[in-house]
């Protein structure tokens, strides 16, 4: 049946490293794919995480069905991680969470649900953007639509254009927000900026659809949560997709979770309903292990503070890493300013490299960087940083 079908193309970043795995060099980097490495470039489970399904395998009685939206205690726990243990939100009731396949999983399950009552809205993406949001929810059936967000020549949030773009949003359209760490770009807004979008979205109608799939690799769980916190307290309706692949290691597990945020509980109880039927012609209910693992540890006094250990230790290196390559840089006289890369938060930064460059950096030295410039901080480590600066230092001399 497909003899006579072209094949699809392989996917931007993940055939990046199709591509990676099958370079024979020895000196290779991988900058493109979305995984935090380690200072040995492997991407390590985290001792907690083994504390977790070490205590999950002595106890685990059951592999029975989770409910349609996951275990209750994994719900209470990521809300805590969003709002904060005695929030508002969480008192009253009026947020209800379902742990999701990844955090893709939990757009795809929103996106799904909002076309069932919004078929006729646009969905609303920052410029630029994850190149997978532009997939789910065009396949969720929605019309794209773009709001100002970087600006190249600063390297920075364009924070006026940004704002000019969500006034003319119009009123039941939804809006995508990075929560933090803002791929590819690395720009966040300041929790002052947040207040005022949050403000806006109130003003005009729009439904705040927030991506945070990178809680704690920013400044920190709190300071990383502040939009969240500025739209809870709007009082409006809102999304939330969670991800624990980044900040638990727990990619191949793929556990996310998607709240949503109503004005009253009454409310929100109805949203979870209409939630449930959608997650249940999809995949009925969610993988446990990944999900036990995290509530275990949340729940967990002792494994909680390790956890809060061991990602502040993987944020650390990221920002090292991010030092060391504009100071490498520097040293070699490249021209540009890179500063920049140093003020970035999260995995991801655009780097300013030209397409040419990228190409260049490829082909001649197999440092795989993907299209456009955006770099994965953490495939940088001690080793490779000289290699790589070298590099590009050359290939901008070209």
């Amino acid at each position: 049946m497909w003899q006579d079908i072209q094949a699809a193309p392989a996917d931007s970043i993940l055939g990046l490293t199709e591509a990676f795995r099958n370079d024979p060099s020895v000196q290779k980097v991988n900058l493109g794919v979305g995984v935090y490495k380690d200072e040995t470039g492997k991407t390590p489970i985290l001792k907690c995480v083994k504390a977790a399904e070490k205590i999950l395998l002595e106890q685990e009685a059951t592999k029975s069905y989770l409910p349609i939206s996951g275990d209750p205690l994994y719900a209470a726990e990521v809300q805590k991680l969003l709002f904060g243990k005695s929030a508002e939100v969480i008192i009253s009731g009026r947020a209800v969470t379902a742990h999701a396949p990844g955090g893709t999983g939990a757009l795809r399950v929103g996106g799904d649900l909002l076309k069932k009552f919004y078929p006729d809205a646009k969905v609303w993406l920052s410029n630029p953007t994850w190149a997978n949001h532009k997939g789910v929810f065009k396949t969720a059936g929605f019309e794209l639509a773009e709001y100002d967000y970087y600006n190249p020549a600063s390297r920075a949030v364009d924070f006026s254009a940004m704002v000019d773009s969500l006034e003319n949003i119009p009123a039941d359209d939804i809006v995508l927000f990075h929560a933090c760490c803002h791929n590819p770009s690395g720009v966040d807004l300041t929790p002052a900026q947040w207040k005022e979008v949050a403000a806006i979205g109130k003003d005009k109608g729009w439904i705040p659809f927030l991506d945070f799939a990178y809680q704690g690799f920013g400044e920190g769980v709190e300071a990383d949560r502040c939009g969240i916190e500025e739209f809870a307290a709007t009082g409006i309706d809102f999304f939330v997709a969670s991800s624990f692949s980044k900040n638990f290691g727990l990619y191949n597990e793929r556990v996310g979770a998607l709240t949503i945020v109503s004005p009253t509980a009454q409310e929100a109880a109805v949203a979870m309903s209409h939630l449930k039927t959608t997650i249940r012609v999809i995949y009925s209910n969610p993988p446990a292990h990944g999900g036990l693992v995290v509530s275990t540890i949340l729940s967990n006094p002792k494994l909680h503070a390790q956890w809060l250990g061991e990602l502040a230790g993987m944020r650390d290196r990221i920002k090292a890493m991010r030092v060391a390559l504009v100071k490498g840089l520097a040293a070699r006289g490249v021209e540009g300013d890179f500063s920049s890369i140093a003020n970035q938060r999260g995995m991801f930064s655009f780097s300013g490299l030209s397409s040419d460059i990228v190409v260049w950096l490829r082909s001649n030295k197999s440092i795989y960087v993907v299209g456009g410039g955006r770099i994965n901080l953490a495939g940088l480590t001690k080793a490779n940083i000289d290699y790589v600066c070298d590099a590009i230092a050359e290939g901008l001399r070209q």
